[in-house]
Formats: structure tokens, sequence, C-alpha cells
């Protein structure tokens, strides 16, 4: 990238609960950074980005959540990530400078994608009375912003060494490695005793919740004599890449949210997508509509179902056997939805592009 098309980026992320608003974020930063822009990325606690991407990236600046714009003013494009609010100080300098500003929403195969994808949002009071927030939505469909997918990933990929990966820890070649990221899955035991009785299955535990989870599940299943089968790894916090290599190297992925999500679909590997459960219901029809979009075998749609507890399910719930033909069936579908999403451009690709549209 030439300097004259280099911009500045002001990028602004509050760190909610469960780091994904951090992760989404950072891989953003870090991919503009990587083509040729600078960013300055704002956040209310960036203590996760010394595990998650302990190494920095080039063209990126960490910066403490302000209460107002530095001396050099904001830049020329500023996004606003997931809702969260600038404070007025800095909003009355970006009324007086007029960068591109935009509101990054968050991920969903819902039809309102499509149709809030870039629409206006007018600010009718405050500081930035007059300016206008441009709504870009990531999504899965060529119609909205599309997913984050730097351009090395695919290189990265094909370099991968996943026997070796496998082997430096100790997982035989044709064992069944599954990586589990999740919350509290309704279905855990389910899944733990499925594995256990494969009797050739190593689970990959990720820190926080999910080991958490998965600890109090053994404590209430073990009894007085009862040897414990399942080998289990419990893994400690690693940067961006490293999850990206477990996904790569398993043969079965659980993931949570919305980062590791887009990232279990570039691996290419099956999976099970463990949803942010909301108050209200309200992630029941986001799911099915993601599996909608996926194309997703019944059984891929029933595991999805147990996994997040959703309603309408037998009296006595069963994981499918997780045997090579059903692992097959999956990954063709992964598969198939990753290289309809390789046809369409990334989300950052378009953003520079809707950026240049504005600017």
């Amino acid at each position: 990238m030439s300097q004259a098309a280099a911009l500045r980026w002001d990028l602004f992320c509050q760190v909610i609960d469960n780091y994904g608003d951090i992760g989404v974020c950072w891989r953003l930063a870090a991919d503009l950074g990587a083509r040729g822009h600078a960013v300055r990325l704002w956040v209310d606690d960036a203590s996760a980005l010394a595990w998650m991407a302990p190494h920095g990236a080039p063209g990126v600046q960490v910066r403490p959540w302000p209460a107002e714009a530095p001396e050099d003013g904001p830049g020329d494009v500023v996004v606003e990530a997931f809702g969260c609010e600038i404070a007025p100080g800095f909003v009355a300098a970006i009324a007086r400078r007029r960068p591109v500003w935009i509101n990054l929403e968050y991920l969903s195969a819902e039809g309102y994608v499509e149709r809030c994808h870039r629409l206006p949002s007018p600010l009718m009071s405050g500081p930035g009375a007059g300016l206008v927030r441009w709504f870009f939505y990531p999504g899965f469909t060529p119609r909205t912003g599309g997913l984050l997918r730097e351009g090395s990933l695919a290189e990265r990929q094909r370099a991968f060494d996943c026997q070796g990966w496998r082997a430096r820890r100790g997982i035989a070649p044709h064992a069944l490695a599954v990586s589990l990221f999740c919350y509290e899955p309704p279905a855990l035991p389910l899944l733990l005793e499925e594995l256990r009785a494969r009797g050739d299955a190593r689970l990959l535990v990720t820190p926080g919740r999910a080991a958490a989870a998965v600890l109090n599940e053994i404590g209430l299943q073990r009894l007085p004599g009862k040897r414990e089968q399942l080998s289990i790894s419990y893994l400690e916090p690693c940067p961006q890449s490293a999850f990206d290599e477990m996904l790569w190297a398993c043969d079965l992925n659980f993931v949570r949210g919305e980062d590791s999500l887009v990232r279990a679909l570039w691996a290419g590997q099956p999976f099970v997508w463990h949803i942010y459960p909301q108050h209200d219901g309200a992630h029941h029809a986001k799911l099915h509509a993601f599996l909608d979009w996926l194309q997703a075998p019944a059984s891929l749609r029933h595991a999805h179902a147990l996994w997040n507890g959703l309603e309408g399910l037998p009296q006595a719930p069963a994981l499918p056997p997780l045997d090579t033909a059903l692992l097959a069936e999956w990954g063709a579908c992964v598969r198939a939805a990753r290289a309809r999403l390789l046809q369409q451009s990334d989300l950052l690709t378009q953003l520079l592009g809707f950026v240049s549209e504005k600017s």
C-alpha cells in the first residue's frame, strides 16, 4: 500500500465479558496494520491482549479508553465496535474533523442484516448532532459486510504441520481430538460420556468457563472406585494464532461466541457452536438462521439443539455417535460453506471500499 492510500483509524472496543469483543477488534486492528494502515485501538480493558497478542502487531497502538480526543484529533476513520458509546469529548472532536464514522455491528445470519447493512444512522442531538454514523454488518452472504479473513490465512493453513502438532501433544494420528471452548452447555455430560465410551478420544479444554464446567461435571460424575477413562488436556491461555492451529488440528471443535465461530469456519473442520445465550431467548432464532445458511444436515442441527438447550427436545436426549461417517458429513458441510464464503470479499476489503466511497 502506498503512503497516499494509508489511513489513520480509531477503533473503539469495550470488553463486556468473555473477551469476544476484544478478540474481533484485535483481528481487525492487526489486519489493518498488516495492510499498511495506522490504528489506535481504544479499549477499556486490554488485559486479555497479554496472552491473545503478546507481541502486538505492526501499525497498531493500544490506548486506554479516552474521555477526550488526543491532541492530533481523530483519525480518518472512526470505528465504534458493537454499540460501544464514545465519550462526548471525543465525539466533539469528530464533529470538528468529520472522519468516516462506522458502527461495526455483531455477526448474524438473520435477514435484517442484509436490510440494515450500510444504512446511515444520523445523530440528532449532543455534540455529534448533524453527523452520520454508518451501520456495517458482518455476515455470511454477498449482501453483507463479510467476515474477517486476513490475507495470510490460507498460506498459514497450507504450511501447518497437523501431525507434528498432534505428536507434540501426545495425540495419536488416529485418535479423536476434540477442542472445547464453551460456556456451560446443557449437553456437556452427554459429550463427556460419548468421548469416554470411545476410549480413543483426547479432549482439549480451553481455560476459563469451559475448564470450570468440565471440572464441575467430572466432580459430579466421579464415584468411589470409578476409573476416569477420558483423556483430558487443560490448556493455558494462548495467542489467537495458536488457537487457530488447535482448530486446524482437531477432528471436532466446540466453539462459542463470534470470533471462534468464524475461525472454525475457516478451519474447515466439523464444529458445534455454542451461541451466546440471551435471557429473552433471542439467540434461538439467531442459531436457526445460521444453521439454515450453513445448510446443516439433520444430525448437525440436532447436535446444536442439544448443545444449546433449545426447546422441543425429547425427554431422553442423546448426542449422535461421533463416528467417522458422521464427522465426514459434518466436515463436508463446513467445507462447502467455507467455499461459498471464499467467493466473497472479506470484511476488511469491503470496509476499505466503503470508507473510500464515503470519504
